[in-house]
């Protein structure tokens, strides 16, 4: 389960529709679903690209559909207005806290003896309420061991993640949750054939959550804690919504709760809070994808009408306080400093909300907005944004940007609040309004073309309680908003009422950390099924046929010229196109091309200059953007393919015609060398890349492959032209995806300039070498933080597209979700970690080797035991027949209902030439793996994991770790910064 922030730019409204109104029938198309048994009436809106119907079952449930058949899957959100704003002010975090339990089942989900469970499970809630009434230590530490004793005991009759066991078992992928201020969210994303089940399964959960493993869960949520507490962002956050809001529960409580609450918790105020909040009249259930509506609301009234609907609390809002002043707090982390600032607004439903849309648009677009070209063009501050958060009952639009070498947070602050200077002045161009409501349409038809982005817009407007008309008519609302109406707005409204965090590189004062109380490894129960469960697998479902790609079949080729093929993919569902220039050329050739694509976003043209060339691209409604990498790159062109003429010849007079900047180079080069400081903070950073590669290469590796400091301080202009004008001389090829046809599109790209030169194939250079490990090796990183987290990697095979099938059925049960043996053993039965998984990774190239890579995230003070539950089950492999027939029938299910389309056909393709493929692998996978047995992983298992060397990576506070544990793993080596960022 996951905690995030997220932001709403929506509000729906409603027009309920009746069967005597014929002339609003007509309109509205039809307005109810007729049954013999049920008549069942919706809303919907005129013009609505989505479709949409939202009824209202008898119970008060709400229900937004949206039939949208891409692929014979559907996207689901359940929503409950219920978020951290709603936590009892004595136990902050409770909302997050129920979202977890919602994960372990019901009387009947996880459940063997459901009558002996609950006589344990009781005598565990009053446990709990003794101990968080009880201050003496000793004897809370009696009680707890109470606790503990009588929950392993109740574990008998438990059988932990049968939920998530049944989703997979279905075929569902994305199983996960999260919790905010207003929402707490629950994701599935299934095939289409499985909705009664997953409708059934759902019922059911919601109906009892049974509050069964609460104390190994509860350990879960302190190593979540801890994991904020490690995090600046979070200190970020916090302390600005605190600022922003000093009465309401934004800014005076937390999502993830206070530590103090977290260890003093009540099971009973859980069940109080689910009772509460968790009724149908409180809900809704938001699907897009393959179904018939008519049969869908049908199922749904069927499974949650025995939900009974109750009175929701009310939460009654205090209002705030104006800010008078600026309200300025530091804070000190590890990572790099950083600015934010936020302003206060009203919340949903209000015209602020359609000023701040358009404002936030005007400053930072990614493009052409006074943000985009002043600060990040001009280089004159590092990665300033803008955005919007939406939200009940209050609003906030938040400004942020890191310093460059030598600049202070607060000339930070002052370029940004000169941006809001220049909208109250008028200060931007008359066209960029017209320009960002094409921005929008953008935005709105990339949404539309997933069922995620349809419901995430339905969610947004339920939880905000808004009407969906307002969300169908947004944009024209918003267009009818003058340049004079908005500087109007800005002065009104942004002056000194704004919160700013100084967010300081440094020590902060010392955050008390939730220390690991001690829990007795459950008993888990994983070749132990339900009643439930049993007559859900039993129940037979038609099959869906799979659809695998064929190259040939499904990709349109065309030779531009000899050596620059085209590949393309028609768009039948809009008028919006993706072109790709992909070149088998990236930073292992060249240390330069990166700053050089780098670069090229800074320059203009003989006759544009940078600003200019950038404004006349989001005129367009265009974008170009690179992306490289180790052996390949990619320029990308995309936008209205009615502009598409224009949008090229931009591209090509860029890659041509691009006008030397001295200037803008040293800029560049300084904010570089800032930025470079910066990823030595970064955890993620450090961990993931840095470490990463040095535990695979060694000292020298594709990562350490850069121009170090002083090659990069002496690069000119001309050398960086020279680098973008020998690339465009290789030979690459283009895919496309979009409404034009092969032929047009291919005569079009034919007179471009760069492809009537005569083209050269790429050179070859020498591989990079991955490390043969000999024996354990342990590296260590001293990073200030409270978890440690840790990295496994062993070199195996090299790739082999034969071992594929039994790799993804392998990694499917052992370690690659919340269902497989790996996460039911180290954070379910043993709470040693947040985060943990271990797979057998497949590789991208053919040339590279299969990697075992195994992650885990705990408290400091767990890594011993996470060490030692990890290596346990690196060497021996537990049997669980019935997540084996799990983990088999998921795959099946997956593979059948997945549909690759638009861009992702060319993609695979991609994928597939570097592994040496002309194929589709999944066809492989559904086939092979058909025929294997528990054995064969078994036997997958000893030969590829037992007996194996590792390399052990920590990145953690050393004081804190256990270097004798560490050191009988193998021989410990501390590394600076300085060794694995090779600068």
């Amino acid at each position: 389960m996951c905690l995030f922030s997220r932001q709403s730019l929506f509000r729906p409204a409603t027009v309920r529709c009746t069967i005597a109104n014929v002339f609003i029938l007509l309109i509205l198309m039809s307005c109810t679903a007729m049954h013999s048994e049920h008549q069942y009436s919706y809303t919907t809106v005129p013009n609505d690209p989505l479709h949409t119907r939202i009824y209202t079952l008898d119970n008060g449930l709400t229900v937004y559909m949206s039939p949208h058949k891409d692929e014979p899957r559907i996207y689901t959100s359940i929503a409950v207005r219920a978020g951290s704003k709603n936590d009892p002010a004595e136990t902050t975090g409770l909302a997050h806290y129920l979202e977890h339990m919602l994960f372990k089942g019901t009387d009947s989900i996880g459940s063997l003896d459901y009558d002996k469970e609950k006589v344990e499970l009781q005598k565990i809630v009053d446990l709990y309420e003794e101990y968080r009434s009880t201050d003496d230590p000793d004897k809370r530490a009696d009680i707890y061991r109470q606790i503990d004793s009588t929950s392993n005991f109740a574990a008998e009759f438990t059988i932990p993640n049968e939920y998530d066991k049944l989703l997979s078992s279905i075929g569902a992928r994305g199983t996960n949750a999260y919790t905010w201020v207003e929402q707490t969210v629950y994701l599935n994303d299934i095939p289409s054939n499985q909705l009664e089940k997953w409708l059934t399964i759902e019922a059911e959960r919601f109906r009892n959550p049974i509050m069964r493993l609460f104390h190994t869960e509860l350990e879960t949520v302190y190593e979540e804690k801890n994991m904020t507490m490690d995090s600046d962002s979070r200190k970020i956050w916090e302390n600005l919504y605190a600022g922003l809001f000093r009465k309401h529960t934004y800014g005076t409580q937390t999502t993830i709760g206070e530590a103090e609450h977290l260890k003093n918790p009540s099971i009973k105020n859980v069940i109080d809070y689910y009772r509460a909040w968790y009724v149908p009249n409180n809900m809704a259930i938001c699907i897009a994808g393959d179904f018939d509506p008519d049969e869908a609301i049908k199922l749904i009234d069927e499974k949650f009408s025995k939900l009974k609907p109750s009175p929701v609390p009310r939460f009654f809002p205090p209002k705030e306080d104006p800010i008078e002043n600026p309200v300025i707090t530091k804070v000190k982390g590890p990572e790099a400093e950083e600015l934010v600032i936020g302003f206060r607004f009203t919340g949903a439903g209000t015209p602020d909300i359609d000023f701040l849309t358009l404002i936030d648009k005007i400053l930072h677009n990614q493009t052409a907005g006074l943000i985009d070209l002043n600060l990040n063009q001009d280089q004159k501050v590092l990665d300033a944004a803008s955005m919007v958060v939406e939200m009940k009952d209050y609003s906030t639009h938040i400004l942020s940007a890191k310093p460059r070498e030598g600049q202070s947070l607060d000339e930070v602050k002052t370029h940004l609040l000169e941006q809001i200077e220049n909208v109250k002045k008028g200060n931007f161009p008359d066209w960029l309004l017209e320009a960002v409501i094409n921005d929008l349409k953008i935005e709105e038809l990339r949404t539309l073309e997933t069922n995620r982005g349809r419901t995430e817009t339905f969610v947004d407007a339920f939880v905000l309680g808004a009407d969906w008309q307002s969300v169908v008519e947004k944009r024209e609302r918003l267009s009818r908003i003058t340049k004079e109406e908005i500087s109007a707005f800005a002065r009104k409204h942004y002056g000194t009422n704004y919160v700013a965090i100084y967010k300081q590189h440094g020590k902060d004062a010392e955050t008390p950390k939730i220390q690991k109380p001690p829990i007795t490894p459950l008993k888990v129960n994983r070749n132990k099924t339900s009643v439930f469960a049993e007559n859900i697998l039993a129940r037979k479902t038609e099959e869906i046929d799979p659809v695998f790609l064929d190259f040939e079949r499904d990709i349109q080729s065309e030779n531009i010229i000899d050596g620059v093929p085209l590949f393309s993919v028609k768009n039948n569902e809009n008028d919006l196109f993706s072109l790709y220039y992909v070149f088998d050329i990236g930073n292992n050739h060249t240390k330069k091309i990166d700053l050089a694509l780098d670069y090229l976003s800074y320059l203009g043209t003989s006759a544009l200059t940078p600003a200019e060339f950038n404004q006349e691209m989001y005129k367009i409604g265009a974008s170009f953007s690179a992306y490289t990498a180790d052996d390949h790159l990619y320029l990308k062109l995309s936008g209205l393919q009615e502009h598409f003429p224009a949008a090229l010849h931009m591209l090509e007079k860029l890659l041509c015609d691009a006008r030397p900047n001295v200037e803008a180079l040293e800029k560049l080069k300084a904010g570089i060398l800032k930025e470079r400081a910066d990823d030595k903070l970064s955890k993620r950073k450090i961990l993931f890349e840095a470490m990463h590669h040095y535990g695979r290469y060694g000292a020298s590796s594709p990562f350490t492959n850069v121009l170090d400091n002083d090659e990069l301080k002496k690069i000119t202009p001309e050398e960086l032209l020279a680098e973008i004008d020998t690339l465009m001389r290789y030979r690459h090829r283009v895919l496309y995806y979009g409404p034009a046809a092969p032929a047009k599109l291919s005569s079009e790209l034919r007179e471009l300039e760069h492809l009537k030169r005569e083209l050269v194939t790429i050179p070859e250079i020498e591989p990079f070498i991955e490390i043969e490990q000999q024996k354990n090796r342990v590296y260590v990183v001293d990073y200030d933080m409270t978890q440690a987290e840790m990295l496994m990697l062993s070199r195996d095979m090299r790739y082999d597209p034969k071992q594929v099938p039994l790799i993804t059925l392998f990694n499917e049960y052992y370690g690659g979700g919340m269902s497989s043996v790996v996460f039911q053993e180290l954070r379910e039965a043993k709470a040693l970690a947040y985060s943990v998984f271990s797979v057998y990774r497949i590789p991208k190239d053919k040339d590279e080797h299969h990697y075992i890579f195994s992650y885990i995230g705990t408290q400091a003070d767990k890594l011993p035991e996470a060490l030692s539950g990890i290596n346990q089950l690196l060497e021996n492999l537990p049997e669980s027949p019935d997540l084996f027939a799990s983990a088999k029938n998921g795959i099946h299910r997956k593979i059948r209902t997945e549909r690759l389309t638009r861009t992702k056909i060319l993609f695979t393709r991609e994928e597939a030439q570097k592994l040496g493929l002309n194929h589709d692998i999944r066809k492989d996978i559904y086939e092979n793996t058909e025929n294997l047995d528990f054995e064969d992983i078994a036997a997958f298992h000893r030969q590829r994991f037992t007996d194996k060397k590792y390399t052990l990576l920590v990145l953690g506070k050393k004081e804190n770790l256990d270097m004798e544990t560490l050191g009988k793993f193998g021989k410990v080596s501390n590394l600076s910064l300085e060794e694995i960022f090779g600068y």
